[in-house]
């Protein structure tokens, strides 16, 4: 579960797993695709953790 802000009815609401749709890209970042109580179709987009070791391996 998560929670959300939806661009279209303006609410923030609980989203579970039975919500979700799929995966999903938008601007080049990774996302879930998922269905809103509203019934619009939003994607909430997954933060990117890189750590310092990661950063210097590369």
């Amino acid at each position: 579960m998560f929670v959300h802000h939806c661009s279209a009815c303006d609410r923030r609401q609980l989203i579970f797993p039975s919500q979700i749709t799929g995966a999903a890209t938008q601007d080049g970042e990774s996302g879930l695709a998922f269905t809103c109580w509203c019934g619009s179709e939003q994607i909430w987009l997954l933060e990117r953790k890189v750590s310092a070791a990661h950063v210097a391996a590369a």
